[in-house]
This record gives structure tokens, sequence and C-alpha cells, in this order.
């Protein structure tokens, strides 16, 4: 078992509490739950529905990916956190199949909350692996 190590992206999203982008260890990478912020105006307000929020929120996780050199095409799970989990499903699903094209989809679970940092419509945690690991 290799050490874990803690990835902080420069030029990632701006944190929204005290923790790394992501931590790797022995292949897995465990990415923190992306926020629907614009890295490059972190202080601006959070893009209009759920729509606008997914796509910013895929978005920062490409960033965070693509600063350890991975990408979505890496992801074999998803957590996904909704505000408004009957509202905004469907439309969440829609921009997921546009994104993981169909026999390439990360098994994922999907929850509603009560409430999220910045007052977002949604979240997105995930782990991915990456493809020499293990061998």
């Amino acid at each position: 078992m290799t050490d874990p190590l803690f990835h902080m992206i420069a030029g990632g999203p701006r944190p929204v509490a005290p923790f790394s982008h992501a931590v790797e260890t022995d292949g897995l990478v465990f990415v923190t739950g992306q926020m629907p912020t614009d890295p490059e105006a972190p202080d601006a307000p959070l893009p209009e529905g759920i729509k606008a929020q997914t796509h910013r929120v895929i978005e920062n996780l490409r960033i965070v990916l693509a600063g350890i050199g991975l990408s979505l095409e890496h992801i074999v799970m998803a957590r996904i956190y909704l505000t408004d989990f009957y509202r905004d499903y469907d439309a969440l699903n829609a921009i997921w199949m546009e994104t993981f094209p169909e026999g390439r989809r990360p098994a994922r679970t999907t929850v509603g909350v009560n409430g999220l940092a910045l007052h977002a419509l949604v979240e997105i945690d995930l782990v991915a692996r990456r493809p020499d690991a293990g061998n």
C-alpha cells in the first residue's frame, strides 16, 4: 500500500472548506465534491438553474482530473447531491447521458439533500482509477 498523495490543483476551483481537491492511493483517486463555482471568478454568483450548475460542476471535475493527468473516462464511481431531487433529477440525467457514452457510464449514486455549500443546487464527488493501476 502506498502513502496517499494529497493534490491541490493550480488553477482549480477554490475550496469552500479545508480539503484537498483529490487524494490518491494505490491507483484510486478520490475527488472532493465539486461546486458550480467558476475557478476564474470564484466570488461570482453561481450559474442559474440545474443545467448550468451541473455543466459547471462537470467542468470543475475535468479541471481537477486534468491537473493529475486523468479525464472523465477514468471515473469509476460518482456521487451526486441534489437540493431539489424531484425537480432536478431528469435534467441531471440528460446531462449525464450527454457526458458519458452508453456502455462507459460510471457507477453512480444520486441523493437528495436539504442543503449544499454556497446554496448550490448540485455537488458531485467521484472516484477515478489510474489506467496503469495494478499493472
